[in-house]
């Protein structure tokens, strides 16, 4: 699927689907998948409020944008059952893998939007979110695909706008690379506040936090992951120089 923004049409570059499923994870997108799913058609009448997404009333909806494996979003609903999760995931391996989660421990407060994470953004309210996840994207290290990374300038531009001031976004990487330039992409932006006043806040997985397959294999090679937590400043603060970075 190649959704358009304007008169320019977006590219997706991740993977769709991995290994053939197993016959309980087959069944489960076959029956789960369709009560937990957003459907993109039903966005087409945008502004979407996340809140009307739920058959629940929630004090926050939270977004994990590419949650892998589904273990941290399945985590944080069971961990805050008075919020609303929202995942972006279009490989569906990772589907699968969390609808396993959510039907063997009941897990009623996420709903699964199974395609390009910008296409949800693009149709969400403004200031609708209340705290964004962005956990071990896929770092494009070739030079060349750097333009594939999720954190860019436009995708910056999408979630400032849909995040509540005062909204948190946490990002993770065990590429360090990728994170120089996650750092230097969203403290340019402008829209976002840098929350670390020491390295320990940035060396250390946040207490609340599961630790995600991804993070594991990284240990088992001996990397390390930095974690950073950005707030969403207020809008009351001009964002005249918001999205000068290319």
């Amino acid at each position: 699927m190649i959704p358009e923004t304007g008169d320019k049409k977006r590219i997706f570059y991740g993977r769709r689907f991995g290994h053939k499923l197993r016959t309980r994870k087959r069944q489960l997108v076959d029956s789960l998948l369709p009560q937990v799913a957003i459907d993109p058609a039903a966005l087409s009448k945008t502004p979407c409020d996340p809140a009307t997404m739920f058959n629940r009333q929630a004090d926050q909806v939270w977004l994990e944008i590419g949650f892998g494996g589904g273990e941290h979003i399945a985590a944080q609903a069971r961990q805050n059952p008075d919020v609303n999760l929202i995942g972006c995931e279009p490989f569906f391996n990772g589907i699968a893998s969390l609808l396993d989660e959510i039907d063997r421990d009941g897990i009623g407060n996420i709903r699964i939007f199974a395609d390009d994470a910008r296409t949800l953004l693009d149709a969400l309210d403004d200031a609708s979110i209340d705290r964004c996840f962005i956990l071990f994207p896929d770092p494009w290290p070739k030079t060349r695909h750097n333009r594939r990374r999720f954190i860019s300038n436009e995708n910056l531009n999408s979630l400032a706008r849909v995040m509540k001031d005062g909204a948190e976004l946490r990002l993770a990487s065990d590429h360090m690379e990728y994170v120089r330039w996650m750092l230097f992409h969203t403290l340019g932006h402008g829209a976002f506040d840098w929350q670390a006043r020491g390295p320990q806040d940035w060396r250390i997985r946040p207490a609340d936090a599961p630790q995600t397959r991804y993070e594991e294999k990284a240990l088992v090679r001996g990397a390390h992951s930095a974690y950073l937590r950005f707030q969403r400043k207020s809008r009351s603060i001009t964002l005249e120089n918001c999205g000068k970075i290319p």
